[in-house]
């Protein structure tokens, strides 16, 4: 596996996206650009380090897109050579995909087919890839929290063609509003899954996602919602050069969690805690946000 990360050119506050995205603080910081690039540039030289293959694509001045840093929301990348394209909430974000990432891509590996669903966006329906899709790619399984970013419908489609089970529920924070992106709530590793079961209000719905798990032989670690609140759910367990797990995190999630779940964690893979404070004061995303995997050949 590769990672795609794109380096900010301006990284700020989204009022756009700040609607539905309750992680966000529109607190003032001083250089919060320069920070939030120092931040990024550690991370990668970070996983770099653990020899995790990391591709950097530098993001351009114009059009201006502050939350650039989080590719994954409109790009991913799939076995057999699939590249999709998601139609997403904020009209700023829809300038993200732009042919700097995708030549990247189509100049370095090998692309079979494209499945584009950026028209949805004309009719207000929104999918924003693996934010609001947490996947098993081993046991071809979609979970999505429904939302302004998670339509149904279009998540079912998507399920559809690209020959995925589609798992949905309904899913809310601490204070009863719809989680904007299933990952924050959820990261699915190849023996675990983390997930705040507490976010789940109806008994059937979070049945349905347990039965699921426990058809897969995943261990259920469980979260808080203060731990989901610290972004104790965007992690992405990504893999080495030589196909060794790792677990990404931010210091703040790895901070929430208690030794109990550390230790559970631990026996799957080692841990990597990153400090990227501003990018998730500002930006309302985490560790996994900023990581579009790359499931494509080499050319």
């Amino acid at each position: 596996m590769e990672i795609l990360m794109v380096r900010p050119y301006q990284f700020y506050f989204n009022q756009q996206t700040a609607a539905n995205n309750f992680f966000q603080s529109n607190i003032n910081i001083e250089n919060a650009n320069e920070l939030a690039i120092a931040e990024f540039d550690a991370m990668v030289e970070k996983l770099r380090t653990h020899q995790i293959k990391v591709n950097v694509v530098q993001d351009t001045k114009d059009p201006s897109t502050p939350d650039s840093i989080f590719p994954n929301n409109w790009v991913s990348t799939h076995e057999g050579g699939t590249l999709c394209l998601y139609p997403m909430f904020a009209q700023n974000r829809r300038a993200e995909r732009k042919s700097t990432v995708i030549d990247f891509l189509e100049s370095n590996y090998k692309i079979e087919n494209t499945l584009d669903l950026t028209d949805l966006e004309k009719e207000g329906i929104f999918l924003e890839g693996t934010g609001s899709m947490v996947l098993d790619h081993q046991n071809k399984l979609a979970y999505g929290c429904l939302s302004e970013r998670l339509d149904k419908n279009a998540f079912y489609e998507w399920c559809d063609k690209m020959q995925f089970k589609a798992i949905a529920f309904k899913a809310v924070d601490d204070k009863a509003q719809p989680i904007y992106h299933t990952n924050v709530m959820m990261c699915m590793g190849d023996q675990f899954v983390v997930i705040c079961l507490e976010s789940i209000p109806n008994e059937q719905e979070k049945q349905i996602v347990l039965e699921s798990f426990k058809k897969s032989n995943k261990e259920v670690i469980e979260i808080s919602q203060d731990q989901l609140n610290h972004f104790a759910g965007n992690m992405l367990q990504v893999f080495d050069t030589n196909e060794k797990p790792h677990l990404i995190m931010s210091e703040q999630a790895h901070t929430s969690l208690d030794p109990a779940q550390v230790k559970s964690l631990e026996k799957y893979n080692p841990l990597l805690p990153i400090s990227i404070p501003t990018i998730e004061a500002l930006g309302g995303g985490s560790t996994r946000c900023m990581m579009a995997e790359i499931y494509l050949i080499n050319k």
